[in-house]
């Protein structure tokens, strides 16, 4: 039996995060979140570049329930690599309520495939961000998304806004939904009408295929906790300009922050900051997570 010891400076969750004051509505979907092991039933990679704290899908599934969400969307962890097994039994315990973003690579077989299709996973995540992974060349990931084509998956695309244009012919090439992590991690220390917003926003306008994850403001802030001033006209702007193309998520366990560990409660009451009316919020909660993850029980 594999043993693992979470790293020194490792943030373990919240364990009792505040009710939060905002009722989410009937149906609402946490589109990001993640589980890790336990370490024990389901290992963690060996080319891992960090070794979490174990966050197992029964702890995911009572923080669902305390938070008032119907449903989750659960992304594969780097620290899990390519051994989605740990996924799949999440998955397969939610009976329904949970579908999933699993990492593959080039040589997964079409019956592996299938296997996550049955038990919910709907697309694939290329992750960017060189702290938590070694990207691969483009031709790596245009076979990624040729394997996936029969099963109508879409990408999730994780990187630094730093990243964008040097991504740009890649990521428009894919034919895919493609979702953007956490708004492309803009800098919110620079104006929402910068440059550097613009070209992110061009993307979302340019090509309809693209959804944006509103999510964690605790990893862009400045200002922090517990309303994350500086991060609401960027979210903002992106759910009043695409209200259809937008998602929110948790991203419970909050994995690899050093300052803090969020309360998932002001995480819950961020939406409104964000979202002000009652249609932009059932779009991006309710409407747009269901419509992407669950279009084929429809």
């Amino acid at each position: 039996m594999a043993t693992f010891t979470m790293d020194a400076d490792w943030l373990v969750f919240d364990p009792e995060p505040s009710r939060p004051s905002f009722a989410l509505p009937a149906g609402s979907v946490d589109a990001h979140c993640h589980v890790f092991g336990p370490g024990d039933v389901f290992p963690y990679a060996d080319e891992r570049k960090y070794t979490p704290c174990d966050a197992g899908k029964d702890q995911l599934f009572a923080l669902r329930e305390f938070l008032g969400v119907d449903k989750n969307v659960i992304v594969q962890a780097t620290c899990h690599g390519a051994d989605n097994r740990a996924l799949l039994d999440a998955l397969i315990a939610a009976q329904g309520r949970a579908r999933g973003v699993a990492t593959v690579r080039p040589d997964v077989s079409h019956d592996e495939l299938a296997e996550m299709h049955q038990a919910g996973v709907r697309g694939v995540r290329f992750n960017y961000v060189r702290r938590l992974v070694d990207p691969e060349p483009d031709a790596y990931y245009h076979r990624i998304v040729e394997r996936i084509a029969p099963f109508g998956w879409h990408v999730v695309i994780y990187f630094e806004a730093t990243d964008l244009a040097e991504r740009w012919n890649f990521f428009t090439s894919l034919e895919t939904d493609v979702v953007i992590d956490h708004m492309g991690r803009p800098d919110v220390s620079q104006s929402v009408d910068g440059p550097a917003f613009a070209r992110f926003l061009t993307l979302m306008n340019d090509y309809e295929n693209f959804w944006c994850k509103v999510t964690c403001p605790e990893r862009l802030s400045l200002v922090g906790p517990p309303h994350y001033r500086d991060v609401v006209p960027f979210a903002r702007r992106v759910i009043e300009r695409f209200p259809t193309r937008v998602l929110w998520g948790t991203d419970w366990p909050h994995p690899n922050l050093h300052d803090y560990m969020p309360d998932d409660g002001a995480i819950v009451d961020f939406i409104p900051e964000i979202a002000p009316t009652q249609e932009l919020q059932r779009k991006l909660l309710v409407d747009n997570p269901m419509r992407l993850y669950w279009r084929d029980d429809a």
